[in-house]
C-alpha cells in the first residue's frame, strides 16, 4: 500500500489547491434531486481526482459522489469530493476531502484532508490510523479510548431518532464526531444515515485507531446507511441496546 498511500496524498494536495481556491473566492451551493447541496468546486475537484488518479492506475475503478461510478476492477478508489458542502459554501472551514482505495471490497487505505483547518488523517490496513497538520509533518498515531461501561461512557447521535435509540445518546458538540472518537474524548458515535464515499475513509481509520464499525445489517461496510463506530471494549454492549445483528 505504500505506493497508492503516497499516491493518495499527492492527488488530495493536488485537489486541496483547487479546492481553497474555490473555498477562498466563494461559491454557491444547488440542491440534487435527492435534496443534498452541490458546488461547482465539488464537481471539479471529482473530476481532478479521477483524472489524476486515473494517469497513475489506469486499470482502476472509481465511485463517487459526484460523477458516480466509472469502470469495473478489484480496485475501487472512493471519492467525496468536498465533505460538509453546506460549510463549504458558507464559508466555514469544516470540510474535508476524502478518498479512500478498495481490493477485492476491502477498505485498504483512506486519506482524510481539512486544508481549511490545517489537519488530515489516514490509515492503512494493518498499518494503523495518524492525524497531522495539512500539508503533513509529524504524524500522531490516533487510538480509541477505552471505556467498558455504557453507564460510564461518553455516546453520541447524529440525531434525535438515532439517539432515543442509544441511552444517554447525547448531540454532536463538534462537526465531525468521528475526530473527537479517535482522539479518544467520546467513546461512540451513532450515524445512521449517508453514503459509502461518506464512510469508507472513517470506518477504516477508526478500526486502525482501535475501535470498530458496524452497520444495521450486521456488517462492516459503508454501503448500509451508516452504522454505529465506538471503541472496541465497548461496542458489543451498544449493538445490543440497538438491536443491531452480530456478523462479526
Amino acid at each position: 500500500m505504500d505506493d497508492d498511500l503516497q499516491l493518495a496524498f499527492g492527488v488530495v494536495g493536488l485537489a486541496a489547491e483547487v479546492a481553497v481556491g474555490y473555498f477562498g473566492a466563494g461559491v454557491t451551493a444547488t440542491l440534487k434531486a435527492d435534496g443534498t447541496p452541490v458546488t461547482e468546486a465539488d464537481r471539479a475537484v471529482e473530476g481532478l481526482l479521477r483524472e489524476t488518479l486515473s494517469a497513475a492506475r489506469p486499470g482502476d475503478a472509481f465511485l463517487g459522489e459526484e460523477l458516480g461510478k466509472l469502470g469495473e476492477s478489484d480496485r475501487v478508489w472512493i471519492l467525496d469530493p468536498i465533505d460538509g458542502t453546506r460549510f463549504f459554501s458558507e464559508g466555514d472551514p469544516n470540510w474535508r476531502i476524502q478518498i479512500a482505495l478498495e481490493v477485492r471490497g476491502v477498505t485498504e487505505l483512506a486519506v482524510v484532508a481539512s486544508p481549511a483547518l490545517g489537519r488530515c488523517w489516514w490509515a492503512t490496513r494493518g498499518g494503523g490510523a495518524f492525524e497531522s497538520s495539512w500539508p503533513r509533518d509529524e504524524a500522531r498515531r490516533l487510538q480509541v479510548g477505552t471505556t467498558a461501561s455504557p453507564e460510564n461512557a461518553v455516546l453520541v447521535a447524529l440525531d434525535n431518532g438515532s439517539g432515543a435509540r442509544l441511552p444517554n445518546a447525547r448531540p454532536p458538540s463538534s462537526p465531525l464526531p468521528l475526530i473527537e472518537l479517535v482522539h479518544g474524548e467520546i467513546d461512540a458515535f451513532l450515524v445512521e444515515r449517508y453514503h459509502k464515499w461518506d464512510h469508507a475513509p472513517w470506518i477504516l481509520i477508526v478500526e486502525e485507531a482501535g475501535g470498530r464499525f458496524t452497520n444495521p445489517a450486521g456488517g462492516n461496510s459503508g454501503d448500509q446507511g451508516g452504522g454505529l463506530y465506538s471503541n472496541a471494549a465497548l461496542h458489543n454492549h451498544l449493538l445490543s441496546a440497538l438491536h443491531y445483528p452480530f456478523h462479526r
